[in-house]
C-alpha cells in the first residue's frame, strides 16, 4: 500500500515537471520575441535621431482686442462701475499694436546639396510649423544651431522645404508608403511640448484617410502611435528606418494625443518637396472632372460584378478630360498603369503629374475596358467650373418642370439640358436622399432627360425594377445617385 503511494506521489511529480517545462520554454521563446522588437525600435531611434531637427519659429502677431495686453482699468466692465478715471489707480496704458509668438515645431533632413562655396541640407516639416515665421533656428541631437530660411512652401499639401549651410548630418532614407499595410509597425519621432527627440510606437490604423478638412490636398496615413503638439513635421518610420510620413495633425477633444494621428505619405510629400527645391512653387496638374466613390449601388446599377474604380459624374467643357474623350458614366480603374480604388488617391495622382504630359487612363464604359490617353492641363491657368443643371423625379416624391429661360433665371441653372427640382414632398424617398428645390436632373438611367416628358417616360420605362439611377446637379456639381422604392 505504501509503495503504491509512493509510486502515485513519484507519477504526481513527474506529471507536473512535464507539465511545466513547455509553459517556461514557450514564456522565453515569448520574451526573447519582445527583446528583439525592443531591440529593433532603438536601432531606428539611434539611425535616424540624428537627422531629426527641433525647430523653433519667431513670428509677428498684431495685437488683437481683449488679449491680455490691456490695462485691466481699460475695461468697460470696469468704466462701468468706477467711470473713466479712478483716484489711486495707474493711468491708461497704451496697449502694443503687435506681439512676438515664439513656435515650435519637428522637420529631419531630407537631401543634401553640395556646392562649390557651401553646402546645403534641406529640411522637411508642414507648412503650418513655419508659416509667417521671421526668424526659424533649428537644432539637431548633438547641440549644434542653425539659421534656417524657407526654400519653399505649399500650404495646399501643408508641405514646406528649409535650408541651412550644413552638411554634416545625414539625409533620412525614404520608404514608398504605398507599401504600407494596416496593422504595420510604424515609429515617430519629433518634439512633443518642446521635449526633444522623441519616439513613440505604434501601427497604421487605417490609410488613404481623406475628406477630413485638414488640407486640401489629403491622402493621410492615419496611426496610434502617439503624436501630440511639437510632433508636427516629424518623420513616421518603417521599421527599415525610412521615412514613409510627415507627422501632421491629431484628432483631439482636448489637444492632446487621443489614440488617432495622421501623417502625410512620403510619396505625395516627396513630390511637393522636389518642386518646392526645384522651382520654389508647386504646379498641379489638372483633369476637368468632377468623381464620386463606386458605391456596391451604384455598381449594380452599372452592371458591375466590384465595387472598384471611381465614377466620373461630370466632365468639364473644354477641358483635358473633355478634349481627351472621358464621358459622364465612365468609370476608371487605373491611372498610368496603376488601379485606382480612392478619390483622395487618384486626386494627388493627377495634381502631382507634370502638366503638358499625357497620362494613360484605363475606364470602363458599357461594360468594356478601353484605354485612352490624356494631355493633363494646369490647375493655376483653369478657370472655376461652370454650373450646369441637376435632376428629379416624379413618382419618388418630386414634381420636375422642362428647364425654361425663366426658370433657368430663378433656379440660377442652365437653360436646355436637364429638368429642374421645383417641389419635393417632405419624408419622401427623394427627400431623404437630399434631393432639393433647385436640383437639376441630367440622366435617368444613364439617358440624358432635357424636358419633364422625356423624363416621364425614362421612369416609367424601368419602373418594374423599383429604382433608378440619376444623374443629378446640385450647387454646379454632379454626381450619381440610385433611389429604391
Amino acid at each position: 500500500m505504501l509503495s503504491r503511494n509512493l509510486y502515485a506521489s513519484f507519477s504526481l511529480v513527474v506529471v507536473f515537471m512535464f507539465l511545466n517545462i513547455p509553459v517556461y520554454a514557450e514564456n522565453d521563446t515569448g520574451i526573447s520575441s519582445l527583446r528583439q522588437t525592443s531591440k529593433a525600435f532603438s536601432s531606428i531611434a539611434k539611425l535616424v535621431s540624428p537627422s531629426v531637427v527641433f525647430i523653433k519659429v519667431e513670428s509677428v502677431q498684431k495685437n488683437i482686442p481683449g488679449l491680455p495686453f490691456e490695462s485691466p482699468f481699460d475695461s468697460e466692465l470696469f468704466k462701468r462701475f468706477f467711470g473713466d478715471q479712478f483716484p489711486g489707480f495707474p493711468p491708461q496704458q497704451q496697449a502694443p499694436t503687435e506681439r512676438r509668438i515664439l513656435g515650435q515645431g519637428s522637420g529631419f533632413v531630407y537631401a543634401i546639396e553640395k556646392g562649390l562655396l557651401s553646402d546645403k541640407s534641406y529640411i522637411l516639416t508642414n507648412n503650418h510649423v513655419v508659416e509667417g515665421a521671421e526668424k526659424i533656428r533649428i537644432t539637431f541631437q548633438d547641440g549644434r544651431e542653425f539659421d534656417a530660411k524657407i526654400t519653399g512652401a505649399d500650404k495646399k499639401s501643408d508641405i514646406a522645404v528649409l535650408e541651412i549651410k550644413d552638411s554634416t548630418h545625414s539625409a533620412l532614407p525614404l520608404g514608398d508608403s504605398s507599401s504600407l499595410e494596416v496593422g504595420e509597425w510604424v515609429v515617430a519621432v519629433g518634439n512633443p511640448f518642446g521635449l526633444s527627440h522623441t519616439l513613440t510606437v505604434g501601427v497604421v490604423s487605417a490609410k488613404g484617410r481623406t475628406g477630413l478638412g485638414i488640407n486640401d490636398y489629403e491622402d493621410f496615413i492615419q496611426t496610434d502611435a502617439a503624436i501630440n503638439p511639437g510632433n508636427s513635421g516629424g518623420p513616421l518610420l518603417n521599421l527599415d528606418g525610412e521615412v514613409v510620413g510627415i507627422n501632421t495633425a491629431i484628432f483631439s477633444r482636448s489637444g492632446g494625443y487621443m489614440g488617432v494621428g495622421f501623417a502625410i505619405p512620403s510619396n505625395l510629400a516627396i513630390g511637393i518637396a522636389r518642386q518646392l527645391i526645384d522651382k520654389g512653387e508647386v504646379t498641379r496638374g489638372y483633369l476637368g472632372v468632377v468623381i464620386q466613390e463606386l458605391t456596391p449601388e451604384l455598381a449594380e446599377s452599372f452592371d458591375m460584378k466590384e465595387a472598384k474604380g471611381i465614377l466620373v459624374s461630370q466632365v468639364s467643357e473644354n477641358s483635358p478630360a473633355a478634349k481627351g474623350g472621358l464621358k459622364v458614366g465612365d468609370l476608371i480603374i487605373a491611372y498610368q498603369g496603376k488601379p485606382v480604388n480612392e478619390i483622395g488617391d487618384f486626386r494627388n495622382r493627377v495634381a502631382l503629374t507634370a502638366p503638358g504630359s499625357n497620362a494613360k487612363i484605363t475606364i470602363i464604359r458599357n461594360g468594356k475596358q478601353k484605354n485612352i490617353s490624356v494631355e493633363i492641363g494646369n490647375l493655376s491657368n483653369e478657370k472655376q467650373l461652370a454650373k450646369r443643371p441637376a435632376q428629379i423625379t416624379v413618382e419618388l416624391g418630386l414634381t420636375v418642370q422642362t428647364i425654361t429661360a425663366d426658370l433657368a433665371e430663378q433656379f440660377d441653372v442652365e437653360s436646355g439640358k436637364g429638368v429642374v427640382v421645383t417641389n419635393v414632398k417632405n419624408g419622401s424617398i427623394a427627400a431623404i436622399a437630399g434631393v432639393r428645390i433647385g436640383t437639376v436632373i441630367l440622366q435617368v438611367n444613364q439617358q440624358d432627360v432635357n424636358s419633364a416628358a422625356e423624363f416621364k417616360r425614362a421612369i416609367e420605362k424601368r419602373n418594374e425594377k423599383k429604382k433608378v439611377l440619376l444623374l443629378i446637379s446640385d450647387r454646379g456639381m454632379s454626381r450619381y445617385l440610385v433611389l429604391r422604392w
